[in-house]
């Protein structure tokens, strides 16, 4: 990468609801594969939590890989 050239983040989201398996799925821009039980931080770093409402609405997390932020939804199952 140049000096002073910016990367351009991408942004995408993934409902877990349409994924197969146990929540793991393949990163929409570099198909790094994105598993809830790395524990180890290596694949993915997870940015925050969205609450609405006093519930988890959207969880932000970035691919390690290719640096974008992937917005998972889905969760109002857990209800």
């Amino acid at each position: 990468m140049e000096v002073g050239k910016l990367q351009r983040i991408e942004f995408y989201t993934v409902d877990l609801t349409k994924t197969k398996g146990k929540g793991e799925f393949k990163c929409p821009k570099c198909a790094a594969k994105i598993s809830p039980d790395d524990k180890t931080d290596e694949t993915y770093t997870l940015l925050e939590p969205i609450m609405k409402n006093g519930k988890l609405d959207k969880l932000a997390i970035q691919c390690n890989s290719c640096r974008s932020q992937i917005h998972l939804t889905g969760f109002e199952l857990l209800d």
